[in-house]
């Protein structure tokens, strides 16, 4: 008899054996991956221009744009928990990701509406609207498109199959954000639509495209999908489970080993058991936020930097938004390098011993990161324009004639200060005392002996705190005007002021003799051109030859008519031209993305190993929150506004990740690792977790 038992074991296991060989790959997952590339290349796509959209087409400020940006970050980071609820417990995770997909595809539309001037849609209203419906779709389908995939293989049977698939999944999301953070900067920068110099509104419906791809692509294999019921919603059941002791801890007088103890008149000890598991991890996720405020400043803080800079690699141009290409091209080099070289050298020198040490390291070079970026802010601070700073006000005085004027100002309230302002060039004040307005007497008269000799103007400057005022001196007096002088943004700021007669056509052409600019003299405002060497022809007359117009400057070229009728022109520069390369960027990037791999990657294999099995999606919940928390630091330190340079906010940042890593540190050593449980073990936790929520509860009467 025992003999038979062996041989029907042995027959067994032969046919398992022959069922692991003929299930075949699932076809289904190949939708589930075109899916997720689409997806990934329409959200980074938008995130990469968003910051320069919000800042350069809706005319928020530099920190108004941050604001923006890590809000809509942290709700795309938020509601991942909403769509695993909703997938859980009520609308499965097939029907929620083609639900919330359509939500995202949307807002990605409404984006992409709003950025096209003719269609003259309110656009600060709008884009809101348009970035709450993203943040919701991304947000919502993120933690139910890998567990869908998972759902399409049969286990244990298809195990190594389940991992192939996951390492194809990754690739697919690091590809479609290494395509897209690289392709949108070009639709946004080098195609133009709508009579301006760049295309948002294309650099927004590319993404928005692939996302409804994404959603027809995800549909088409709907025949060949496992979709499995809501299995149950296990983080409303821990969160109640919580909450009901708490209340009981504080209304019962009976002490108990745990406070969580209290929940076992409702609930049964394995659920309990597990929530104090969970909660023992939960503690060590107090600190990581700090690593996310400092990471998703790369779309942000980092890129407004990076457009500050010389942008020039031969006769490319590497443009601010397409820096955070590196990410995602150096996360797929430093993974396997990690695996292979890092951690084996690293352990030998006994440096990591336990995953959470790792993340020590990560934090750490994260910190580093931040203290190398404020290191080039303050090289970059000479090449800067002149913001107004609050009590101040900044006087311009351009002088439009040829010849030499005076300009007196009655500046200290008693005796008058001569200045004498050189033909076609500007007299500059930039850090005038002033609380609201201030009224500055002024007189002016021109070079004796020269055209504008009779030249005579007085009044009173009126000059309005934190503003540029500026004035142009011409044949009908002195024009008033608010100049831009802060760095041109992908390219050249020209304004032309012309003391002429008569309205006459004004063009910049480049060496190929193809139009930059035209436009009729009497033209004031400031525009953007290409950078590079360009002629001035003023009515058909060039009159500046080869100009070497140079990245980020911002130039007021100044036109006078002399009485031959001879054009003159002077180019003068009121915000210099970049000059530190936007490759000085490289090393804060490497060192950023080689403190992810240790911190990001190796938190999320730390999660999942340490979490109870039927926890361990409530834990891949919270870690999503991490990130929201840590886009919600950045906001409350923006918005706190308590710093008066961005290179002391980037020192502030560092700062704060060290300490964070310190308090992180001694926890870590505390912690008690859990031993991983055997697959046999593993898969009778998960039969006791799906008994009856009431067997073996006990009741207090």
């Amino acid at each position: 008899m025992q003999s038979q038992h062996d041989n029907d074991a042995e027959i067994s296991e032969l046919m398992d054996e022959s069922k692991k060989k003929k299930l075949p790959y699932p076809k289904s997952v190949g939708f589930i991956v075109i899916n997720e590339f689409c997806e990934r290349f329409s959200y980074y796509g938008l995130r990469t221009i968003l910051s320069l959209y919000l800042r350069d087409k809706l005319h928020y400020s530099d920190n108004g744009a941050t604001v923006i940006y890590h809000v809509f970050t942290m709700f795309a980071y938020f509601f991942p928990v909403l769509g695993a609820m909703i997938a859980d417990g009520w609308l499965g995770r097939f029907r929620t990701i083609v639900y919330l997909s359509l939500v995202y595809a949307s807002g990605s539309v409404l984006i992409s509406l709003t950025a096209m001037p003719p269609v003259n849609l309110p656009p600060l209203e709008f884009t809101i609207i348009a970035l709450l419906l993203i943040a919701f779709g991304t947000g919502g389908i993120k933690p139910c498109v890998s567990a869908f995939g998972g759902d399409q293989f049969k286990l244990p049977e298809q195990e190594k199959y389940l991992g192939y698939f996951f390492s194809l999944f990754y690739f697919s999301i690091n590809a479609g954000s290494l395509i897209s953070t690289f392709i949108t900067p070009i639709l946004r920068a080098d195609i133009h639509c709508f009579g301006e110099n760049d295309c948002y509104s294309l650099a927004f419906g590319v993404p928005g495209i692939l996302m409804v791809v994404s959603i027809l692509i995800f549909l088409a294999g709907k025949r060949l999908y496992t979709i499995k019921n809501p299995a149950g919603n296990v983080i409303g059941r821990v969160a109640t489970c919580i909450s009901h002791a708490v209340c009981r801890s504080f209304k019962s007088k009976e002490k108990r080993e745990h406070w969580l103890d209290h929940a076992d008149d409702k609930y049964d000890t394995g659920l309990i058991e597990d929530v104090k598991s969970l909660l023992r991890v939960l503690v060590l996720f107090i600190p990581l936020p700090v690593f996310w405020a400092l990471f998703d400043q790369q779309g942000s803080r980092w890129t407004f930097q990076a457009d500050r800079m010389k942008q020039d690699i031969g006769s490319w141009t590497l443009k601010a938004d397409q820096m955070q290409v590196l990410n995602p091209l150096l996360i797929l080099i430093f993974i396997p390098l990690f695996e292979v070289a890092i951690y084996p050298f690293m352990t030998w020198c006994k440096l990591i011993r336990k995953p959470l040490h790792k993340m020590i390291w990560g934090g750490l070079l994260a910190a580093c990161a931040f203290v190398i970026s404020g290191i080039v802010e303050l090289s970059l601070l000479p090449t800067y324009g002149t913001p107004v700073s609050a009590g101040l006000a900044q006087l311009r005085v351009y002088n439009g004639f040829n010849c030499n004027v005076t300009l007196n100002l009655n500046d200290t309230g008693v005796n008058s200060t001569e200045y004498i302002i050189t033909p076609l060039s500007a007299y500059e004040n930039l850090d005038i005392k002033t609380e609201q307005f201030v009224e500055l007497p002024y007189s002016m008269h021109g070079q004796v002996n020269s055209e504008c000799a009779n030249i005579t103007f007085s009044g009173v400057f009126h000059l309005k705190e934190e503003t540029a005022n500026s004035f142009f001196i011409k044949h009908e007096g002195v024009h008033a005007f608010t100049d831009k002088n802060d760095k041109a943004i992908d390219g050249v700021g020209v304004r032309f002021l012309s003391n002429i007669n008569g309205v006459v056509q004004i063009n910049i052409t480049d060496t190929q003799n193809r139009t930059k600019l035209s436009q009729n003299s009497s033209n004031m405002d400031q525009k953007t051109i290409q950078k590079g060497k360009s002629d001035v022809i003023i009515d058909g007359e060039t009159v500046l030859k080869d100009f070497n117009f140079q990245s980020g400057a911002v130039y007021t070229i100044n036109v006078y008519q002399d009485s031959n009728g001879i054009y003159i022109a002077n180019p003068v520069m009121i915000t210099p031209a970049s000059t530190v390369h936007i490759l000085w960027l490289v090393p804060q990037y490497v060192i950023m993305t080689m403190g992810e791999v240790m911190f990001s990657v190796t938190g999320l294999e730390f999660s999942f190993t340490q979490a109870p099995v039927s926890m361990k999606s409530v834990l891949q919940s919270v870690w999503l929150l991490t990130v929201a928390f840590g886009n919600l630091i950045v906001v409350l330190i923006v918005e706190g506004n308590f710093l008066d340079a961005q290179w002391k906010e980037f020192f502030l940042f560092a700062g704060l990740m060290m300490i964070d890593m310190l308090i992180f540190t001694v926890m870590a050593f505390g912690y008690k690792y859990v031993d991983l449980k055997s697959s046999v073990q593993e898969l009778n936790t998960i039969e006791e977790v799906k008994m009856p929520e009431k067997s073996n509860r006990k009741r207090d009467n």
